[in-house]
């Protein structure tokens, strides 16, 4: 009888120390960790083109994936390239009219205005030769030996070689001069008016390409080829690879125990034997009501805090608004601050 209340006695001292142990232990754990849930939010990008046109060819569908600067879709550009050689042409002739007027005239046609300026001065020296030689006659012969047409005549030759000989010279100093500068500064200008056109066309042609701004997967496409589309009509929404979160809800009495950096394992119902690592990316500094779709053991009133659990999803496990259990390591935080 001794015996069997003896080892009655020792059977409930270990089966109190056993309880104990475990609960000790976990409410160790419960410290360490912290259990939260929520769901897996991705940022979305809404693209479409940046000028109207028509669509000339997708080249993914949904769920396909894409890669940073990968071309998703094309519009038709035929009108645009006329415009572009337009624009090349005009370009060359006005730069080719810069070129001569900054070269100023050849040495030929310098040549050629030296000489007509010439021509005028000995037509202006024999037309003066002429007048001087009838006014001599006039004079000696007291107005009988010239009559007034004649001398008439010569004295209006003169005033015509005098204005072409006057003509001539100011031809040779323009030519020499060159052309204004007023005028090759209008000219130069219009080179940078055309080039401006001719690089805002290039810039729509390069427009006319829809290339994915990240890597990610596709997850509408809401136009087709043949259709009209323009700045406000989205042609293809993209789900991010990256950065990826769970967003959960922190209660006040746990807000201490929590910081920004601290890691934490994700699970999944799809995956739970395959956690997915994370850390902490942000603590909301404004509390705010329960939201419906969480569910806690508290009333629905409490007040939380939205907490975003950045995660390393190398694999693409975690899909956008699935559940998801987030466990943080609370005690690697703490043994940080009290190393720093």
């Amino acid at each position: 009888m001794n015996k069997k209340i003896i080892a009655g006695a020792v059977a409930v001292a270990l089966l109190i120390v056993a309880g104990t142990y475990w609960f000790l232990g976990r409410s160790g754990d419960d410290q360490r960790h912290l259990t939260l849930h929520g769901n897996v939010d991705i940022r979305q990008v809404s693209l479409a083109f940046e000028n109207s046109g028509r669509i000339s060819s997708l080249a993914f569908d949904e769920g396909d994936r894409v890669k940073a600067g990968q071309v998703l879709a094309t519009l038709d550009t035929e009108a645009l390239k006329i415009q572009e050689q337009q624009a090349i042409a005009q370009l060359d002739v006005q730069k080719q009219t810069v070129r001569e007027q900054q070269t100023g005239a050849r040495p030929e046609e310098l040549a050629q205005a030296r000489a007509q300026l010439s021509s005028a001065q000995a037509q202006l020296q024999k037309a003066t030769e002429d007048i001087s030689r009838i006014q001599r006659i006039s004079a000696s012969t007291g107005g009988k030996g010239i009559s007034r047409q004649e001398l008439d005549a010569a004295r209006s030759n003169l005033r015509i070689a005098q204005a072409s000989a006057k003509e001539r010279q100011a031809s040779l100093a323009l030519m020499e001069k060159g052309v204004r500068s007023e005028q090759r500064e209008a000219s130069a200008a219009q080179v940078r008016a055309t080039q401006a056109q001719l690089a805002l066309l290039q810039y729509q042609l390069s427009q006319a390409e829809l290339r994915s701004p990240a890597d990610a997967v596709v997850r509408a496409r809401l136009q087709e080829p043949g259709d009209m589309t323009g700045p406000q009509k989205a042609v293809f929404t993209l789900a991010l690879s990256a950065p990826k979160w769970v967003r959960v809800w922190l209660n006040e009495s746990d807000l201490g125990r929590v910081k920004t950096g601290m890691p934490a394992e994700i699970i999944t119902d799809s995956f739970p034997d395959s956690p997915v690592k994370g850390r902490v990316g942000f603590i909301s500094s404004v509390a705010e009501f329960t939201p419906k779709s969480v569910q806690t053991e508290e009333l629905r009133t409490n007040l939380v805090y939205e907490v975003r659990v950045i995660v390393d999803d190398p694999d693409n496990m975690l899909r956008m608004g699935q559940p998801a259990t987030v466990t943080v390591n609370t005690q690697t935080g703490t043994q940080n601050e009290r190393s720093n």
